[in-house]
């Protein structure tokens, strides 16, 4: 900015520095009568039409002297208009915009305040104003509506002569409050020195102003006062304003307080801390940190029984440590790569409850049924009891899911009295997770096994492997083949994990894995195993269970109390058959649980107990039936077969059709696996090639197109077990005989030989679920009939075929 852009009114720095009252020539202010006629000096005259500067942050008030840093580029127009009147006038108006270089002449607000130009000065880019202000004014119209902005105003003149007794209590309250202020914050005094230079605390307008400048209210609040023209009513705005700010400084004195008082406790702590520091060392009673970790681990050492190489290795970390600093990153590796070995149970033992009569009590406590599977548990048992120790081997328990495979874990750790363990290795694909990080890692640590014995504190733990045959395979290695050496009898004495890098004996652990299926079960991590088979529950198993422990369980955890609800038999057994049919007990737990919840709610509302549900009331505790008795299909080409599936066993209806007699054909439906499909091929050709010998007219084959369909056509089929049933649907239809009410399963070949099949339990229980009694099984499976409990076999009628010939017999109602 130019020197002659400068504004240098002397007398207008005189005004300044007096802090006198310029006086305006208008027109008759509202109450013309009661304002005395003063004379007002040339320089003093404010002019009608002025330039205008938008403010965005907050208003001036009359009575202030104040400092404006603003940009040059979009205002030294304005600045320099000013600069060249006699006046140098220049209005300051609030606008609602943003920012001041947005304001349109819509943002402006009606009444702003008239200011002297007293010093501008152009530096960096930026103006430096400095401002004298001296008046309201409003805005009635506009002269130049864009930059620089130029209007027509009307001022508004402050009240003269002494105040009344009510605006004088008044100001003595704004006083007082602006005492109680000052203390709070020093910035005050400062502010109230300049103001009393300039005007006295007789003058109520410009203490008015001049308080509500101090305050750190909004835009908004602060233009409302601007706004207010009768004193009294401005000075009761001021004064809430001021009462408002006061609390805030208040609080925030408070916290300053309070937060300064931690400070200089905490730093008053610290040196004491110190200096108790410094006099323990030099007493000998203490020690530095380095030499009190090394103690530390020095005294675990003292309780273990390490291996000669761990114990090598611990010296060696143990010297290192020594001469480390302890801010050093090797420091705290070391540190923690021994406060690993020092917490692993090197030679700690539990001693193991050898009571086969207490391990089959605890095991009869825990779980209804499964005679099978307790007598193996207990065979394992006795062994270990023999031998005087219960180790080297992993057992498997497969089965489908809620039939208690992970709960029988921890009632054979209860029987053992050993610690219990579990993690489910669903989903790992890291064998780090396995077999631990290397050292050179940041966040390295020990894999699963060394933190399980970490954990349990003793080396001979059962640890629960869930989920195994969910494992995974990525690029970071293959888990899998990492367990073998953990499973491995004849490994796991010398296990080796990358974190440690020392031997470690897991020969003395017991290994229970879970799984669903064992067909995704690597076979070397298999042949590892000893396998023990859940097939699931019947339907009085279940009824049994759900008396026994599961609405008890679910009663305790509602805590309705024990005689809030009851279910009898029926009800049950229809909740079981409706509603939770699957092979294990989760879905019927979840039911019972569902009705316990309603039952709460009925209770709060006033209802009294017991309730009781009956079997009528299931639909409105859980909505309609899941599971609803299977459509018993009959006629010629129908037959049913027996399925295994993850769930458990289940009842298959197959339907063969002849659809027309255009063309020869077979077709198959009901979204059916590879091997499905070539069982029924090989079963259209058996029945086709030997069809003289069924008593079937062979050209019924020659000129009809079959179809064969297995619903439910959208689940996904497949296995070999449907073999004779196919065969015997197609029998059905060439003979035009419906099949007596008999389930079957089987795998036949092209030469009519039935082959054995798994699964024989689940599928006898989806038999006896179904209502089926008679049922046909391939010869070779005998076997495994006879292994299944007894209270299973009740009732049934099962026939052994060893070629599908042997079917015949049982096929057709004699």
């Amino acid at each position: 900015m130019s020197d002659e852009d400068q504004v240098t009114n002397a007398e207008h720095d005189e005004t300044l520095e007096s802090g006198a009252e310029p006086h305006v020539e208008q027109g008759p202010a509202p109450d013309e009568e009661s304002t005395p006629i003063q004379l007002a000096r040339a320089n003093d005259v404010l002019p009608g039409e002025i330039h205008l500067l938008p403010v965005a942050s907050r208003p001036f008030f009359p009575g202030q002297a104040v400092p404006l840093m603003m940009s040059a580029e979009p205002w030294a127009p304005t600045m320099k208009a000013v600069a060249k009147t006699d006046h140098k006038i220049l209005g300051v108006v609030l606008v609602d915009s943003e920012t001041s270089e947005e304001a349109t002449t819509e943002s402006f607000r009606q009444i702003g305040t008239a200011c002297r130009v007293h010093r501008i000065h152009q530096q960096d880019g930026h103006l430096q104003v400095l401002v004298e202000c001296l008046q309201r004014f409003r805005i009635e119209g506009w002269a130049h509506p864009e930059t620089p902005f130029r209007a027509r105003v009307t001022y508004l003149p402050e009240p003269y002569g002494p105040p009344n007794a009510e605006v004088k209590a008044y100001a003595m309250a704004v006083i007082n409050t602006i005492k109680e202020l000052l203390p709070l914050n020093p910035l005050y005094v400062e502010e109230l020195r300049m103001f009393l230079d300039r005007f006295g605390p007789d003058d109520p307008s410009h203490l008015a102003d001049f308080a509500a400048s101090l305050t750190t209210s909004t835009k908004d609040q602060l233009q409302e006062v601007l706004e207010i023209l009768p004193l009294l009513q401005r000075m009761e705005k001021v004064l809430v304003l001021l009462n408002n700010e006061l609390e805030l400084a208040r609080a925030q004195q408070k916290i300053r307080r309070t937060v300064e008082e931690k400070m200089h406790k905490q730093q008053r702590e610290f040196f004491l801390r110190e200096q108790l520091k410094a006099i323990q060392k030099e007493l000998g009673i203490a020690k530095d940190d380095r030499t009190a970790e090394i103690d530390k681990f020095r005294e675990r050492l003292a309780k273990l029984t390490l291996t000669e190489q761990a114990r090598k290795r611990v010296d060696e970390e143990l010297d290192k440590l020594g001469m480390l600093e302890t801010g050093s990153p090797e420091y705290a590796v070391t540190r923690n790569y021994l406060d690993w070995i020092t917490l692993l149970p090197w030679g700690r033992h539990s001693d193991d409850i050898l009571d086969l009569k207490r391990a089959r009590r605890i095991l009869d406590r825990d779980h209804y049924g499964l005679e099978d599977v307790k007598e193996r548990i207990l065979e394992f048992l006795a062994v270990g009891i023999h031998k005087g120790e219960i180790s080297g081997s992993i057992i498997l328990l497969v089965g489908p899911p809620g039939v208690g495979k992970t709960s029988i874990g921890h009632s054979i750790a209860d029987a053992l009295g050993r610690r219990f363990y579990r993690f489910s290795v669903g989903g790992i694909r890291d064998e780090a997770e396995i077999k631990g990080h290397r050292r050179t890692y940041i966040g390295a640590m020990p894999g699963k096994f060394l933190q399980a014995m970490k954990e349990v504190e003793t080396s001979n733990p059962v640890i629960l492997l869930d989920e195994i045959d969910k494992i995974g395979a990525s690029y970071h290695g293959d888990p899998a083949s990492a367990l073998l050496e953990v499973l491995d009898p004849e490994q796991n004495t010398d296990f080796l994990d990358h974190y440690l890098d020392l031997r470690f004996d897991l020969s003395k652990s017991l290994f229970v894995c879970t799984a669903n299926q064992l067909d995704t079960i690597p076979g070397p991590l298999l042949d590892r195993m000893e396998v023990i088979k859940l097939s699931g529950y019947i339907a009085e198993e279940k009824l049994q269970i759900a008396k026994k422990y599961l609405l008890p369980r679910q009663i305790e955890r509602a805590g309705v109390g024990k005689k809030a609800v009851k279910l009898d038999s029926a009800t049950l057994r229809a909740l079981i058959e409706g509603y939770a049919r699957d092979a294990g007990v989760r879905r019927l737990e979840k039911q019972l649980g569902k009705i316990v919840r309603k039952v709460a709610v009925r209770m709060l509302e006033g209802e009294e107990t017991p309730i009781r549900v009956r079997e009528q009331d299931l639909k409105g505790y859980l909505g309609s039936p899941v599971f609803r008795d299977e459509r018993k299909l009959s006629g010629p080409g129908v037959v049913t077969g027996l399925a295994w599936t993850a769930m458990g066993g289940a009842t298959l209806s197959i339907e063969a059709a002849h659809t027309h007699s255009f063309t020869r054909g077979f077709k198959l439906t009901g979204q059916l696996g590879d091997v499905m499909k070539e069982s029924a091929e090989i079963a259209y050709g058996y029945v086709v090639s030997h069809a003289q010998d069924f008593g079937v007219d062979p050209e019924f084959f020659e000129k009809s197109f079959i179809h064969v369909h297995v619903p439910a056509g959208a689940t996904p089929k497949d296995g070999p077990s449907a073999g004779i049933t196919m065969a015997s649907a197609l029998l059905s239809l060439a003979r035009k005989q419906p099949v007596r009410r008999i389930a079957m399963t089987g795998e036949i070949t092209l030469t009519g030989e039935v082959f054995p099949v798994g699964g024989i339990r689940e599928k006898l229980i989806a038999a006896r679920r179904a209502g089926i009694k008679e049922i046909i099984l391939p010869a070779d499976n005998q076997g495994d009939f006879e292994e299944v409990p007894e209270h299973v076999r009740k009732g049934l009628e099962v026939h052994f075929a060893s070629r599908f010939e042997d079917v015949l017999p049982w096929l057709f109602k004699r």
